[in-house]
């Protein structure tokens, strides 16, 4: 079998390489390849909704890469071959635009597809595939390959349904429309508070525009607002520190309020205070789980697997809820709680800490701009009862003294047995070391506590969810503690001759 398409599987989504200009990467994205691939989502689709394909309507937009239209075009003729009645060109959009797009009465799409690689080099590329039920699966994506094999290359046909939409429009009508109805101070919540938006040149610009300005903040020093798939400023990530300091500097320079930061389809986001402090990964999920608890009391969490000890308590001790760390994966965490859920233990917020976020009130979407929209709600009622910015929502987390991630390659082939083997291997290595447990109630890898005399903190070493890696993450309450736990599963580590081991 052609494994051409199968290939470009990532997890629940589709990527590639779409251009050229990074030395070994070769293009495997192109015009010819995503055609079949338009073509099988409408096929999957029509036997979804148990419709011919000459009933779907379908929406397609993208982020700014330098490929979106290249990729686009070729995903409306195989929407056109496949027989679609309707295509909705949304151009510029988010990805949680994109699901919307099946959701707004006046849009009503049958499936929608996002043209991103998130935060990835410009030469990337991909898509993601939406529902009225949301994102599709894993199972879903290798379905839609799979039927993009058997179909195989065609000529691209004369396209003739596509028209024009203002998806964005409707979307940041959306937002504006929460936060005036959150903040409950009428059309301007946001005035006198200055904030600025870093959109790392890719589709989250419209948030200055479209949102804060009519809401009322003062937006100057804003940067980074044009799209532009080659992100000469900054790669567009929430985790990246060059990111983080470039909205630090803005907040800093322009006295602001507070900082938003955007990745480049704007499904992730993050924040910084007023004081130039970042709120990002498990400060970001500190302050999504305050303003969720004070709504949901009582409720779970669920995060990632490496999440801190110290939110952890916060999330318990502090404001009262459940926290249930789960695996790594926005997917992953974010069917978590949906499944908690249809057990009767009520979950409202999903979160990773790259910045992945979903909420149950939000249709579990992954969806950066709408955590904003809530955080905002709160800033507004902050300043107006004269209580200061939402720092005061995480102030006291207690945070690690130090936390650093290592990276294991897999060099055999079989590196999905060879890290089973592995891990299984790890857990009798950690009962039997000096100072060390297994952690309860831990769903990935292999999650060791570490007590005060051999590092003081935790590690986690578990597979990569799609690459030949074993990541260890560690954290210590101590300067020096991940050197302690470090330097012990780098011994055990050495034994394995498969294994091409970071400088630890």
């Amino acid at each position: 079998m052609d494994q051409t398409w199968l290939k470009l599987q990532n997890g629940s989504d589709v990527r590639g390489v779409a251009l050229e200009g990074v030395a070994g990467e070769e293009v495997n994205l192109t015009a010819e390849i995503v055609r079949p691939i338009g073509y099988a989502f409408a096929q999957w689709l029509s036997e979804k909704k148990g419709v011919p394909a000459s009933q779907l309507k379908v929406a397609v937009g993208h982020d700014s890469r330098l490929s979106a239209d290249m990729i686009k075009t070729a995903v409306f003729q195989g929407l056109e071959k496949a027989g679609c009645s309707a295509i909705a060109d949304s151009g510029l959009s988010s990805t949680p635009a994109m699901f919307m797009a099946t959701v707004f009465e006046n849009h009503a799409c049958d499936g929608s597809i996002m043209l991103t690689a998130s935060h990835l080099p410009f030469n990337r590329n991909g898509l993601k595939f939406f529902t009225r039920d949301g994102g599709l699966e894993k199972g879903d994506i290798k379905k839609i390959l799979t039927i993009a094999t058997a179909t195989g290359r065609f000529e691209a046909p004369v396209v003739s349904k596509v028209r024009k939409v203002n998806l964005m429009d409707d979307y940041a009508a959306l937002l504006v429309s929460i936060i005036r109805k959150g903040a409950g101070q009428g059309d301007q919540p946001l005035a006198g508070l200055k904030i600025v938006v870093d959109a790392g040149n890719g589709a989250g610009g419209y948030f200055v525009g479209k949102v804060l300005k009519p809401l009322g903040a003062d937006t100057t020093g804003s940067q980074f607002l044009e799209p532009d798939g080659r992100f000469p400023n900054h790669i567009p990530n929430p985790e990246e520190k060059e990111a983080m300091d470039a909205i630090i500097t803005a907040v800093k320079n322009n006295n602001a309020d507070l900082g938003i930061i955007f990745d480049t389809d704007v499904d992730r986001a993050g924040a910084v205070d007023k004081n130039g402090k970042p709120i990002n990964r498990n400060r970001f999920i500190a302050l999504m789980a305050s303003i969720v608890l004070e709504e949901h009391p009582g409720t779970l969490i669920v995060t990632d697997s490496v999440t801190s000890t110290g939110l952890k308590y916060w999330i318990e001790e502090k404001l009262g809820g459940v926290h249930h760390r789960f695996k790594r994966g926005y997917k992953n965490v974010i069917n978590e709680s949906i499944r908690l859920n249809g057990e009767g233990k009520e979950s409202w917020l999903a979160m990773e800490t790259s910045g992945h976020g979903a909420l149950k009130e939000n249709y579990f979407l992954d969806d950066g701009a709408y955590q904003i929209a809530k955080i905002l709600v709160k800033a507004a009622q902050l300043h107006s009862a004269g209580k200061g910015g939402v720092d005061k929502l995480v102030a006291g987390l207690p945070e690690p003294a130090e936390a650093k991630e290592y990276r294991a390659k897999i060099k055999t082939a079989e590196f999905g047995p060879y890290g089973d083997d592995l891990l299984k291997k790890f857990e009798q290595f950690v009962a039997n070391e000096p100072g060390w447990s297994i952690t309860p109630d831990n769903y990935e890898g292999v999650h060791v506590t570490v007590d005060a005399a051999h590092g003081n903190g935790w590690a986690l070493l578990r597979k990569s969810l799609h690459d030949p890696v074993l990541p260890l993450n560690i954290e210590s309450e101590e300067r020096g503690g991940v050197a302690k736990i470090a330097a012990r599963v780098h011994a055990f580590l050495a034994q394995f001759d498969q294994l091409e081991l970071p400088k630890m």
